[in-house]
């Protein structure tokens, strides 16, 4: 996990479904967990991150990354 990748996660919008215009770091870890469950995370950067934001928020470490937002 580089620095970059916990910037983007601050920052990335969701593009789409229910939490459409919610950053990455502030979905909530169960609708995460129903793309994990489904094994059916986005392609590309966005599942990757995606995947990232889960494994953060099951650390405990969102704490972290919420400096890292710029204002919208």
């Amino acid at each position: 996990m580089e620095k970059e990748q916990l910037i983007e996660i601050a920052n990335t919008i969701m593009p789409f479904g229910k939490y459409k215009g919610h950053r990455l770091i502030d979905l909530p870890e169960e609708y995460l967990l129903w793309f994990a469950r489904k094994d059916e995370f986005p392609a590309g950067k966005l599942g990757e991150l995606m995947q990232i934001t889960l494994l953060i928020k099951n650390e405990g470490l969102t704490q972290l990354v919420q400096p890292l937002k710029r204002p919208l």
